[in-house]
């Protein structure tokens, strides 16, 4: 199933990217630990790209914070293969995993997504709040990027402008995308 969303990924990208979108979009692309761990992400990804003609740069995989602490010299080594191949990747729902500050510095990561839960919890909540600030700041200071997920109304939206967070993703903006069959 990994294989064959990462290639349906990447095909339809590519698509976009020909037709409406340019060539400044870049997919994301959950990638499961166990999908990463058998040993052959980088062939799988490699040939997903070139099936469809999609540059490495294109490609954005995000992972979850339990695959960093796991076998960290393995998929360090993944990751620096790939990175150098211009695949970026992407820490996927920062801060309901294991939240360990070490990993942001030994993988080749740009970008934390903070999860919907602290998201959506911003406005009205202080300790959450607090949480989403000091996550902004650390990243930048870290020179990585961050996405908010779950950003579903103008308020919050706001609100994450305020704490120097220029990306999200969520209903403000639109529904997840189907594409008709």
């Amino acid at each position: 199933m990994g294989s064959w969303v990462l290639a349906f990924a990447c095909q339809q990208m590519q698509a976009w990217r020909k037709s409406v979108m340019g060539d400044r979009m870049v997919v994301a692309i959950n990638v499961s630990p166990i999908q990463f761990r058998r040993d052959d992400i980088e062939r799988e990804v490699a040939n997903a790209l070139t099936s469809c003609g999609l540059p490495p740069s294109a490609v954005e995989l995000e992972l979850t914070e339990s695959l960093l602490v796991a076998d960290t010299q393995h998929v360090s080594e993944v990751l620096q293969r790939m990175g150098a191949q211009g695949i970026k990747f992407a820490i996927d729902d920062f801060g309901t995993g294991y939240s360990n500050l070490g990993y942001l510095q030994h993988f080749p990561i740009h970008l934390l997504k903070i999860d919907q839960s602290f998201i959506r919890k911003l406005v009205d909540s202080p300790n959450e709040s607090g949480i989403v600030r000091a996550v902004i700041e650390m990243a930048h200071c870290l020179k990585l990027e961050v996405v908010a997920e779950g950003v579903e109304d103008a308020d919050t939206l706001q609100r994450l402008i305020d704490n120097g967070c220029k990306f999200g993703q969520g209903h403000h903006w639109a529904i997840a995308l189907v594409e008709p069959t």
